[in-house]
């Protein structure tokens, strides 16, 4: 590492103000000049470049308005007007402002605010059948911590609704002596939680970040007389917000969610009918056949059970407005048409066992039907699997535990801060053609190349302590740049690495070919490197690229958790080229 303050020789910078000591001994100190966040020489040209007076000293709301439309990619319109004045406006406090227009540094204060936010304000049409929208879905989602011991809340589920989640997952069990019903992960020590108190809990913060339905997905390990127990419990404390199609049996597709709005859907498998259970006994072994032939109940007796099992299961399964379920004959019947609309569950490794030979299959099933992904049952740390697989494959319910960290949640968060965060995303049209099913491994040519340039970052010293990064030294940043999406269009770049500077400058430039760009997501990671350990965490986020605006942009960086810092900060640029 470099001592003494080296300089980056960018003659953007001013002469150092500051100094940092770092005790490497009891006798010995090494002293860094720390440099202030100052433009980068290409944005002073720009600013000099749409400034009015000879020297490029000022930029008045005309020079604003002609960078926003013809550098930013803004409309040529009275908003954009209105919009440069209402910047103008909110920069007035600032002793940088003169009355003349914007300095230099006010306008570098503009673009690294949260007024320059990297994503378009779009809303996506919402009036199309729910299985044209992906779900912003979790599994489990009463678990507090890992899948094996943690406990059960209310709190988890609160909490993922108001992040803008959309399907909610309850197993629901009886209790120790049968006679209710708890939420918990079943066969496994973590403790349970009152089905009661999750289903307020969603009725409280169900619309809290979204007011587009909630579907909340049973899967069912309970009797009937505790179906209807359920049933009871569900209309009382939903009542009119419960959704209930009028004709469920014959629905050949599923209503919109912008005609579900505030609405909450019910999902899981329906009880059988005594059609299906009367081919379900004629399906059973010739032993269970043969105890039921000596069976010496009272004729009448059984005839009274019979018709209360109906009645409490007819109950249930009028709550239940997307049905779930597996059609019988194996995994070669999976994706069969049939005329009533319905949800589908595999785990992740089914998914990725069937794409590799059946993708259009399962592409062609989620145009119409639902399709959920869940992870499989050895993630016992609440870890998570790679969403973009489902996705390329239309399915709408892609489960994550939202009980983890990492990246890949850090993925699904990315995905749905689309169309406004919401918590649907409408899906990009090759998905839904029927007469030209995608196929996510099939060649095709780039579409479009993603052009990033990334020019700087600011807060850390801020936010952290001086010795947070290093004991003896600033930090040493560089950005990580990953593209997720189909397998043609994944890519990692990464800028040079900035020594001993706590504002660094990269100033480098990255391009990515895309070849489905509609379904691509930019993942954006700071590290600090530790010549002689493991690297350290320096900020994320990631951003759908279909919604990304162009040009210079504030890029607000997140911690571990998927939190936004108050500080930290990238100054970048977008292009599509």
């Amino acid at each position: 590492m470099a001592s003494s303050g080296t300089s980056l020789g960018s003659s953007s910078w001013r002469k150092p103000k500051h100094q940092q000591h770092f005790q490497v001994c009891f006798c010995f100190k090494r002293i860094f000049k720390l440099k202030v966040s100052e433009p980068p020489e290409e944005i002073r040209s720009i600013f000099e470049k749409f400034s009015e007076n000879n020297n490029g000293t000022v930029m008045s709301v005309d020079g604003l308005y002609r960078f926003l439309v013809r550098f930013q990619g803004e409309r040529d319109c009275d908003d954009t007007k209105h919009k440069a004045q209402a910047i103008f406006d909110s920069h007035k406090h600032l002793f940088l402002f003169q009355r003349k227009g914007f300095h230099l540094d006010a306008f570098f204060r503009y673009l690294l605010g949260d007024d320059n936010a990297p994503l378009l304000q779009v809303g996506h049409d919402m009036r199309s059948p729910l299985a044209h929208y992906f779900l912003y879905t979790g599994h489990n989602s009463y678990l507090t911590g890992n899948q094996f011991s943690s406990n059960s809340s209310t709190a988890p589920i609160i909490k993922a609704l108001k992040k803008g989640v959309r399907v909610i997952e309850l197993d629901l069990w009886p209790n120790s002596t049968g006679n209710s019903v708890e939420v918990r992960h079943g066969r496994t020590l973590t403790s349970p939680v009152k089905l009661r108190a999750c289903l307020k809990a969603i009725k409280e913060y169900a619309f809290y970040a979204s007011k587009y339905p909630v579907v909340i997905t049973f899967e069912d390990h309970i009797t009937p007389p505790l179906q209807s127990k359920v049933a009871k419990m569900v209309n009382g404390i939903f009542g009119d917000m419960l959704y209930r199609p009028s004709s469920q049996h014959i629905m050949n597709k599923f209503p919109s969610p912008e005609s579900l709005k505030e609405k909450i859907l019910i999902s899981t498998k329906p009880p059988e009918t005594p059609e299906e259970d009367q081919e379900h006994n004629e399906e059973r072994s010739s032993e269970v056949n043969y105890m039921m032939r000596y069976n010496s109940y009272d004729k009448d007796k059984n005839g009274d059970e019979d018709e209360e099992k109906e009645d409490n299961s007819l109950e249930y399964r009028d709550l239940i407005s997307i049905h779930a379920g597996k059609p019988k004959g194996g995994s070669g019947n999976l994706f069969i048409s049939h005329e009533k609309v319905r949800r589908l569950s595999l785990s992740e490794d089914q998914l990725e066992e069937i794409a590799k030979t059946r993708a259009t299959e399962i592409v062609r099933f989620t145009q119409k039907n639902l399709l959920r992904i869940y992870p499989r049952g050895t993630r016992v740390d609440s870890s998570n699997y790679n969403p973009m697989v489902g996705w390329m494959h239309g399915a709408q319910m892609v489960a994550f535990n939202m009980q983890g960290h990492g990246h890949l949640l850090r993925m699904m968060e990315g995905m749905f801060r689309a169309n406004g965060g919401c918590g649907y995303v409408k899906k990009p049209n090759i998905l839904l053609d029927e007469n030209e099913v995608f196929d996510p491994s099939a060649f095709r040519l780039p579409k479009k190349n993603l052009q990033v340039m990334v020019y700087m970052g600011e807060g850390w010293r801020s936010e952290f302590s001086p010795t947070h990064f290093d004991l003896y030294s600033p930090p040493d940043f560089s950005v990580e740049l990953r593209i997720y999406g189909v397998p043609a269009d994944e890519s990692i770049k990464e800028t040079m690495t900035m020594e001993d500077e706590w504002v660094p400058v990269w100033n480098q430039e990255f391009i990515f070919p895309l070849t489905v760009p509609e379904l691509a997501l930019l993942y954006i990671k700071v590290v600090e490197h530790d010549f002689k350990g493991k690297n350290d965490f320096g900020g994320q986020t990631c951003l759908p690229v279909s919604e990304l605006r162009q040009g210079i942009r504030s890029i607000r960086l997140c911690n571990q958790k998927g939190e936004p810092y108050k500080h930290v900060r990238l100054l970048m640029q977008f292009q599509f080229i």
